[in-house]
């Protein structure tokens, strides 16, 4: 008896690139995996573009939130924007020549994200993207650019929010091609929220809950003028009533910090953490204040008040519904934010719809019934 194995009906190509990238495919991953145990027809590749590798940090990454290791790293880290758009492209036309798809999936708005998505088009291959249509309106930024050209080269757009789909069909996307499935970063907050664990130092530090503040910022326009850093800093330090504030730097501002001279005894700055050391100092904070897009989600999330020093933002759904403050990026915003944010008057937020922990199972039934 001859037995003829079943084809694959979907091959998908999933790629990642950047850390942010880590936390919005392990849901698509497991979805996928579940979808293989109930008997569906679907399988996957991972591609690691290597764009920031962290070696420590991505094995971390992987390991707790469950990411089996990437099929193929790419090593397509450091260089200019152009340099390394140019080099993930090279390096994925000859990955996926070697190991064709019926699909390229790609999550949010870093690089990667943007030159695996022209290479797919370039060799007749369909692109889904998660996190399709946010905009902040901002062409200063690299990651709109990557926004903007991604999705116009997209086949079908997943979006976290009525906001982001108004968006596509503003811009001339039929209806018929976009999903409003909610946002699979909160699918992985949600998953992992049971194991949250405070960080080594903890105790060390003396930190008790709602009685510290978080802070990350690495957006140029906040961390490359040195005096401006200088000033945000003094300005967070000197307003939060001597609570201790927990700086985890970003590598990038690191560099800068190094140079300006500047402590306070309330101040400690540590090193980048796990996901679920991260996220345990976040929810048990008395609030966060950050450049970070994604963070403003988790804070939304988890009801943690939050002042993001930007002067736009592609996350409305945050500021309208969440917890979310935009004050802009002048250091003298800084006080009378963390005022409101201490007193009684400090913003109570809700959930954002479809924001529930099945964003990614909703993709994986979407993909498989087209």
């Amino acid at each position: 008896m001859i037995l003829i194995s079943k084809e694959i009906f979907m091959k998908i190509t999933i790629i990642a690139g950047a850390r942010p990238n880590f936390m919005k495919i392990a849901p698509i991953i497991h979805a996928i995996q579940k979808a293989q145990f109930d008997g569906k027809d679907i399988s996957y590749r991972l591609v690691h573009t290597g764009q920031h590798f962290d070696e420590k940090m991505s094995n971390t990454f992987f390991t707790q939130l469950n990411i089996p290791e990437p099929h193929v790293n790419l090593n397509c880290g450091g260089g200019t924007q152009a340099e390394q758009t140019a080099a993930i492209m090279v390096a994925f036309e000859k990955e996926l020549m070697e190991n064709p798809t019926d699909l390229v999936l790609v999550v949010g708005d870093v690089t990667s994200t943007m030159a695996c998505s022209i290479v797919a088009k370039k060799l007749n291959t369909k692109v889904a993207h998660v996190e399709a249509g946010i905009r902040s309106g901002d062409m200063s930024m690299p990651e709109e650019i990557n926004r903007i050209v991604t999705d116009s080269l997209t086949d079908y757009f997943f979006t976290t929010t009525p906001w982001a789909g108004e968006n596509l069909l503003k811009s001339g996307v039929a209806a018929d091609r976009i999903f409003l499935v909610g946002n699979v970063m909160i699918d992985t907050l949600l998953a992992n929220q049971h194991k949250f664990e405070p960080p080594k130092f903890w105790e060390d530090y003396q930190l008790k809950k709602k009685e510290y503040f978080v802070v990350t910022l690495h957006r140029p326009a906040n961390v490359d003028n040195a005096d401006k850093l200088k000033e945000m800093i003094h300005e967070i330090t000197s307003n939060v009533k001597g609570l201790p504030i927990v700086f985890p730097m970003h590598p990038r501002t690191a560099k800068i910090y190094k140079e300006l001279g500047i402590s306070a005894p309330n101040l400690f700055i540590v090193d980048p953490l796990g996901y679920h050391e991260f996220n345990y100092l976040v929810e048990n904070a008395l609030g966060v204040i950050t450049d970070s897009g994604g963070i403003t989600e988790e804070t939304t999330v988890m009801g943690v008040p939050c002042i993001t020093l930007r002067d736009n933002t592609e996350r409305p759904e945050t500021i309208e519904i969440g917890t979310n403050e935009l004050i802009g990026t002048d250091p003298k915003a800084i006080k009378p934010a963390l005022e409101i944010l201490l007193s009684k008057k400090k913003k109570k937020g809700g959930i954002p719809y479809l924001w529930d922990g099945k964003a990614a199972e909703r993709i994986i039934n979407y993909l498989l019934n087209l």
